[in-house]
């Protein structure tokens, strides 16, 4: 199986060492497919960079040691929507996570909650270790 990140998961797991948060990085890695876009690399330097920016080396120890697939996420997107989400700067992760065909896109930003679609399923932190 599959399994990409988002932002604020990395952020939370690296920075804030929550256990379940180590956890569930420790269990995806070892059991499944880490699989990390370009954009939420980029992302998650950028706002580290911003916000925190004496955990760089963390960040990049961190890029570092894992195991993970990189997914090239394209800098934008000309057509018709695949699916509506309310902050545009979602619209990558999730769009990146279905041209990767991944199985589970894991994240903590509630805006991904009402977006139905049937693949990848899209589980918070919590659900992903209740389920897995």
């Amino acid at each position: 199986m599959r399994i990409m990140l988002d932002t604020n998961v990395l952020i939370s797991a690296i920075l804030f060492r929550s256990e379940n948060l180590s956890r569930l990085i420790e269990k995806v890695a070892e059991d499944y497919t880490l699989v990390l876009s370009t954009y939420v690399v980029e992302e998650l330097k950028s706002v580290v960079e911003r916000k925190f920016p004496n955990k760089i080396k963390a960040i990049e120890k961190f890029l570092t040691a894992l195991s993970y697939e990189l997914e090239y996420s394209p800098k934008s997107y000309d057509g018709t929507p695949l699916f509506e989400i309310r902050d545009d700067k979602d619209y990558m992760v999730l769009h990146t996570a279905i041209l990767a065909d991944v199985d589970i896109l894991i994240t903590g930003d509630k805006d991904f909650k009402d977006i139905e679609i049937e693949r990848p399923e899209i589980l918070t932190p919590k659900e992903f270790l209740e389920k897995y």
